[in-house]
């Protein structure tokens, strides 16, 4: 939902603030340019993630208030659509903190909860989903440990969700994935808590790959297992996950990793080198056996993004981003607007609780 605000925002002020050449390029003169340039961010936005419906649904508040309105003049409906922006943000933040009162009341003094991916502050506006839950719950004086899946291939949860833990004084600890099941078998879990990309009718859920397998292990060891999502996150028009898109991502991703970082020469010699190899721009070091690395310049230090191959060459890569966990494995989502549980299934549960919430289903919105 974040990112679908702050995109459209960007592109609602672009004109005003980006460079000269930006300018020249993307002429906007009329409201009929602006709609159509409007269409055409959008167009670029939904398609970066056809799994997360939060994106359409963002998508489709913005492209909803520039058509209801394109009888006024260009400046006041730019002014309005970056003002809707800026409501959409300032609504996420409030709706997660309500969502981690209500998730932090299903958690008691001591508890141990795990977690898989990133749904904090970095995925969200503010505050976060699941992590919303943790904050909450942690500040209330609740956890005693979180244990943070490292969500292989891309490592959110060791390179987001650990960080954001740390930063905000909760104890945890990071484990590879494939360590959740001794854990659990140990009896150090009380709780799992994840978000989520988009919640169906019957309660079917997509969410990070690996997702599905913690919720088998969660039923079979007894542990409640929690979906932390806003209304949003809900697409009544979708009736179970086999009709959701899942996504696949670059095989690069599994096939090696990526390093980044700055450094600053420890020489006079070593800065004209590295001077030398950038004066036209970025450098590509000729690295064999597939390896890459990109040298730039930065002020007066330098930065390197490099990706190592580590599988042999010829190796087919199955890379989907998202995985679907049924209904039947979900004790409870945990919203804005309160718990819902199966009571008497998701279908009748999750359509009463989402009525009147502006979800994609009310926006009459094909995803």
């Amino acid at each position: 939902m974040g990112f679908a605000a702050i995109s459209t925002l960007i592109e609602a002020r672009v004109l005003e603030t980006g460079p000269a050449w930006l300018k020249a390029a993307t002429v906007i003169e009329t409201v009929e340019d602006y709609l159509y340039r409007l269409d055409e961010v959008i167009g670029e936005i939904t398609s970066t993630r056809p799994t997360a419906v939060n994106l359409f649904w963002g998508a489709a508040r913005m492209r909803e208030i520039a058509l209801g309105n394109q009888d006024l003049g260009l400046e006041e409906l730019r002014a309005l659509v970056l003002q809707e922006a800026l409501n959409m943000m300032a609504e996420d933040e409030e709706r997660n903190r309500k969502l981690g009162e209500y998730g932090a009341a299903l958690l008691g003094e001591g508890s141990k909860v795990l977690t898989h991916c990133n749904a904090g502050s970095l995925a969200t506006v503010f505050f976060g989903t699941a992590l919303g839950v943790i904050f909450t719950a942690h500040e209330q004086g609740k956890i005693e440990h979180v244990w943070v899946d490292e969500t292989r291939p891309v490592n959110q949860g060791g390179r987001l969700t650990a960080w954001e833990l740390r930063v905000a004084g909760v104890p945890s600890a990071l484990i590879a994935d494939n360590m959740a099941a001794s854990i659990m078998k140990a009896g150090w879990v009380d709780a799992v808590i994840v978000g989520a990309d988009r919640i169906c009718a019957n309660g079917d859920t997509a969410n990070k790959i690996g997702t599905y397998g913690l919720a088998v292990l969660a039923k079979e060891h007894g542990i409640p297992f929690y979906v932390a999502a806003p209304s949003s996150t809900v697409d009544l028009t979708i009736g179970d996950g086999s009709q959701i898109t899942i996504e696949e991502r670059d095989p690069r991703e599994m096939e090696g990793f990526t390093v980044s970082g700055f450094f600053e020469p420890d020489s006079a010699d070593a800065a004209k080198a590295f001077d030398l190899l950038t004066k036209d721009g970025s450098y590509q070091l000729p690295l064999t056996k597939g390896h890459q690395m990109v040298i730039d310049r930065k002020g007066g230090a330098y930065s390197f993004d490099a990706w190592f191959k580590m599988t042999p060459p010829g190796i087919e890569i199955f890379n989907p981003a998202f995985d679907v966990t049924p209904g039947e494995y979900v004790t409870a989502f945990i919203t804005e607007r309160g718990v819902i549980r199966p009571e008497p299934d998701y279908e009748m549960a999750l359509g009463i609780f989402c009525m009147g919430s502006g979800a994609v289903h009310e926006l009459g919105l094909d995803v």
